[in-house]
Protein backbone atom coordinates (compact mmCIF):
# COMPACT_ATOMS: atom_id res chain seq x y z
CA UNK A 1 0.00 0.00 0.00
CA UNK A 2 1.42 3.71 -1.38
CA UNK A 3 2.07 6.01 1.63
CA UNK A 4 -0.38 9.25 2.19
CA UNK A 5 0.88 12.77 0.74
CA UNK A 6 1.72 13.97 4.55
CA UNK A 7 3.82 11.06 4.99
CA UNK A 8 5.71 11.30 1.78
CA UNK A 9 6.19 15.13 2.24
CA UNK A 10 7.92 14.64 6.34
CA UNK A 11 9.71 11.60 4.71
CA UNK A 12 10.97 13.83 1.77
CA UNK A 13 11.79 16.94 4.09
CA UNK A 14 13.56 14.84 6.66
CA UNK A 15 16.06 13.32 4.37
CA UNK A 16 16.52 16.99 1.96
CA UNK A 17 17.53 18.40 5.58
CA UNK A 18 19.93 15.32 6.22
CA UNK A 19 21.24 15.47 2.91
CA UNK A 20 21.48 19.81 3.07
CA UNK A 21 23.69 18.93 6.79
CA UNK A 22 25.63 16.46 5.53
CA UNK A 23 26.65 18.85 2.49
CA UNK A 24 27.27 21.75 4.94
CA UNK A 25 29.72 19.81 7.03
CA UNK A 26 31.85 19.24 4.00
CA UNK A 27 35.11 19.73 6.32
CA UNK A 28 35.34 16.75 7.53
CA UNK A 29 37.29 13.44 6.87
CA UNK A 30 37.07 11.80 3.35
CA UNK A 31 34.61 9.11 4.76
CA UNK A 32 32.55 11.08 6.15
CA UNK A 33 31.85 13.03 3.20
CA UNK A 34 31.30 9.55 0.91
CA UNK A 35 28.95 9.16 3.82
CA UNK A 36 27.42 12.26 3.54
CA UNK A 37 27.42 11.91 -0.98
CA UNK A 38 25.54 9.05 -0.11
CA UNK A 39 22.87 10.55 2.07
CA UNK A 40 22.08 13.37 -0.41
CA UNK A 41 21.81 10.48 -3.35
CA UNK A 42 19.57 8.83 -1.21
CA UNK A 43 17.37 11.87 -0.02
CA UNK A 44 17.25 12.03 -3.76
CA UNK A 45 15.95 8.87 -4.78
CA UNK A 46 13.34 9.27 -1.98
CA UNK A 47 12.39 12.21 -3.40
CA UNK A 48 11.92 10.67 -7.01
CA UNK A 49 10.08 7.55 -5.41
CA UNK A 50 7.56 9.86 -3.62
CA UNK A 51 7.04 12.15 -6.85
CA UNK A 52 6.45 8.80 -8.59
CA UNK A 53 3.70 7.34 -5.99
CA UNK A 54 2.01 10.68 -6.55
CA UNK A 55 1.81 10.77 -9.76
CA UNK A 56 0.68 7.06 -10.03
CA UNK A 57 -2.35 7.81 -7.48
CA UNK A 58 -3.37 10.21 -9.57
CA UNK A 59 -3.92 8.23 -12.87
CA UNK A 60 -6.66 5.76 -12.75
CA UNK A 61 -6.61 2.08 -13.14
CA UNK A 62 -7.35 0.70 -16.53
CA UNK A 63 -10.29 -0.99 -16.84
CA UNK A 64 -10.61 -4.72 -17.33
CA UNK A 65 -11.18 -6.36 -20.79
CA UNK A 66 -14.24 -7.91 -19.94
CA UNK A 67 -15.24 -4.99 -18.97
CA UNK A 68 -14.65 -3.18 -22.04
CA UNK A 69 -15.66 -6.12 -23.96
CA UNK A 70 -19.07 -5.46 -22.42
CA UNK A 71 -18.87 -1.84 -22.45
CA UNK A 72 -18.42 -2.15 -26.33
CA UNK A 73 -21.46 -4.15 -27.29
CA UNK A 74 -23.76 -2.31 -24.44
CA UNK A 75 -23.23 0.81 -26.77
CA UNK A 76 -23.74 -1.21 -29.85
CA UNK A 77 -27.08 -2.40 -29.02
CA UNK A 78 -28.46 0.74 -27.72
CA UNK A 79 -27.39 2.69 -31.64
CA UNK A 80 -29.28 -0.15 -32.84
CA UNK A 81 -32.25 0.18 -30.61
CA UNK A 82 -32.38 4.24 -31.21
CA UNK A 83 -31.57 3.38 -35.24
CA UNK A 84 -34.95 0.48 -34.92
CA UNK A 85 -37.01 3.01 -32.79
CA UNK A 86 -37.76 5.56 -35.38
CA UNK A 87 -37.93 2.61 -38.50
CA UNK A 88 -41.42 2.52 -39.89
CA UNK A 89 -43.67 -0.59 -40.09
CA UNK A 90 -42.40 -1.76 -43.46
CA UNK A 91 -38.47 -1.30 -42.59
CA UNK A 92 -39.29 -3.31 -39.26
CA UNK A 93 -40.89 -6.52 -41.24
CA UNK A 94 -37.56 -6.07 -43.59
CA UNK A 95 -35.53 -6.39 -40.59
CA UNK A 96 -37.23 -8.73 -38.96
CA UNK A 97 -36.82 -11.17 -41.90
CA UNK A 98 -32.97 -10.21 -42.24
CA UNK A 99 -32.46 -11.84 -38.88
CA UNK A 100 -34.16 -14.44 -39.54
CA UNK A 101 -33.56 -17.40 -36.52
CA UNK A 102 -31.43 -15.12 -34.61
CA UNK A 103 -28.46 -18.03 -33.74
CA UNK A 104 -26.25 -15.65 -32.13
CA UNK A 105 -27.03 -13.78 -28.49
CA UNK A 106 -26.52 -10.56 -30.07
CA UNK A 107 -28.69 -11.51 -32.67
CA UNK A 108 -31.62 -12.46 -30.65
CA UNK A 109 -31.42 -9.04 -28.43
CA UNK A 110 -31.60 -6.93 -31.83
CA UNK A 111 -34.88 -9.20 -33.26
CA UNK A 112 -36.14 -8.52 -29.52
CA UNK A 113 -35.78 -5.00 -29.79
CA UNK A 114 -37.53 -4.88 -33.02
CA UNK A 115 -40.37 -7.16 -32.08
CA UNK A 116 -41.30 -4.77 -29.45
CA UNK A 117 -41.82 -1.89 -32.13
CA UNK A 118 -44.29 -3.84 -33.56
CA UNK A 119 -46.87 -3.08 -30.73
CA UNK A 120 -48.58 -6.47 -31.22
CA UNK A 121 -48.83 -8.64 -28.32
CA UNK A 122 -47.68 -11.82 -29.88
CA UNK A 123 -44.27 -10.42 -31.01
CA UNK A 124 -43.89 -8.89 -27.66
CA UNK A 125 -44.01 -12.57 -25.92
CA UNK A 126 -41.84 -13.53 -28.68
CA UNK A 127 -39.31 -10.48 -27.54
CA UNK A 128 -39.90 -11.78 -24.36
CA UNK A 129 -38.76 -15.31 -25.07
CA UNK A 130 -35.61 -14.59 -26.84
CA UNK A 131 -34.07 -12.17 -24.10
CA UNK A 132 -35.09 -15.51 -21.90
CA UNK A 133 -32.60 -17.50 -24.06
CA UNK A 134 -29.76 -14.81 -23.85
CA UNK A 135 -30.19 -15.01 -19.97
CA UNK A 136 -29.66 -18.53 -20.22
CA UNK A 137 -26.71 -18.25 -22.19
CA UNK A 138 -23.70 -18.48 -19.99
CA UNK A 139 -21.69 -17.93 -22.87
CA UNK A 140 -23.57 -14.17 -23.24
CA UNK A 141 -22.66 -12.38 -20.01
CA UNK A 142 -21.72 -9.19 -21.36
CA UNK A 143 -25.41 -8.69 -22.85
CA UNK A 144 -27.23 -9.93 -19.45
CA UNK A 145 -27.47 -6.51 -17.90
CA UNK A 146 -28.88 -5.07 -20.77
CA UNK A 147 -31.16 -7.93 -21.50
CA UNK A 148 -32.47 -7.96 -17.58
CA UNK A 149 -33.17 -4.27 -18.31
CA UNK A 150 -34.83 -4.97 -21.64
CA UNK A 151 -37.30 -7.79 -19.55
CA UNK A 152 -37.85 -6.17 -17.23
CA UNK A 153 -39.44 -3.30 -19.93
CA UNK A 154 -41.04 -5.53 -22.00
CA UNK A 155 -43.22 -7.16 -19.17
CA UNK A 156 -44.35 -3.92 -18.18
CA UNK A 157 -45.15 -3.72 -22.11
CA UNK A 158 -46.84 -6.39 -21.56
CA UNK A 159 -48.75 -5.75 -18.99
CA UNK A 160 -50.58 -2.51 -20.39
CA UNK A 161 -50.80 -4.58 -23.90
CA UNK A 162 -52.78 -6.96 -22.10
CA UNK A 163 -55.02 -4.16 -20.08
CA UNK A 164 -55.76 -2.06 -23.39
CA UNK A 165 -56.75 -5.93 -24.87
CA UNK A 166 -58.99 -6.00 -22.02
CA UNK A 167 -60.38 -2.71 -21.87
CA UNK A 168 -60.97 -2.72 -26.00
CA UNK A 169 -63.07 -6.13 -25.45
CA UNK A 170 -65.28 -4.47 -22.95
CA UNK A 171 -65.66 -1.40 -24.77
CA UNK A 172 -66.35 -3.60 -27.51
CA UNK A 173 -69.30 -6.09 -25.68
CA UNK A 174 -70.41 -2.92 -24.48
CA UNK A 175 -71.17 -1.66 -28.08
CA UNK A 176 -72.43 -4.83 -29.11
CA UNK A 177 -75.07 -5.07 -25.99
CA UNK A 178 -76.04 -1.25 -27.29
CA UNK A 179 -76.56 -2.88 -30.55
CA UNK A 180 -79.21 -5.20 -29.57
CA UNK A 181 -80.55 -2.84 -27.31
CA UNK A 182 -81.65 -0.21 -30.29
CA UNK A 183 -82.36 -3.15 -32.50
CA UNK A 184 -84.44 -3.78 -29.77
CA UNK A 185 -86.31 -0.40 -29.68
CA UNK A 186 -86.16 0.20 -33.42
CA UNK A 187 -88.71 -3.22 -33.20
CA UNK A 188 -90.94 -2.01 -31.08
CA UNK A 189 -91.02 1.47 -32.73
CA UNK A 190 -91.98 -0.51 -35.77
CA UNK A 191 -94.91 -2.07 -34.43
CA UNK A 192 -96.19 0.61 -32.44
CA UNK A 193 -96.10 2.55 -35.99
CA UNK A 194 -98.12 -0.26 -37.07
CA UNK A 195 -100.54 -0.09 -34.48
CA UNK A 196 -101.51 3.64 -34.86
CA UNK A 197 -101.33 3.34 -38.63
CA UNK A 198 -104.65 1.20 -38.56
CA UNK A 199 -107.82 2.93 -38.91
CA UNK A 200 -110.63 1.58 -36.92
CA UNK A 201 -113.93 0.50 -38.51
CA UNK A 202 -117.08 1.82 -39.14
CA UNK A 203 -119.74 0.67 -36.91
CA UNK A 204 -122.89 -1.23 -38.63
CA UNK A 205 -125.81 0.88 -39.44
CA UNK A 206 -129.41 -0.58 -38.16
CA UNK A 207 -131.60 -1.67 -41.20
CA UNK A 208 -134.53 1.34 -41.18
CA UNK A 209 -137.80 -0.39 -40.59
CA UNK A 210 -140.32 -1.00 -43.63
CA UNK A 211 -143.31 1.63 -43.66
CA UNK A 212 -146.62 0.04 -44.55
CA UNK A 213 -148.57 1.89 -47.09
CA UNK A 214 -151.70 0.15 -47.06
CA UNK A 215 -154.51 2.20 -48.59
CA UNK A 216 -157.48 2.82 -45.98
CA UNK A 217 -160.51 0.74 -46.91
CA UNK A 218 -163.47 2.65 -49.04
CA UNK A 219 -166.92 3.85 -47.16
Amino acid sequence: MLPSTDFSHRLLASLMAAGFLAACSSGGSAPERSADTAAVQAARAAASAAQAARTAASQPAPLPEAVVFASGMTLRMLAYAERVRVMPPAELTQETARLGDAASPEAQVQLSLVLSQLRQLPELVRAQELLARVLGNADAQPLHPLARLLASRYAEQRRLEEQLDKQNQQLRDVQRRLDQTNERLEALKAIERSLTSRQPAAPASAPTPAVSRTRPAAP
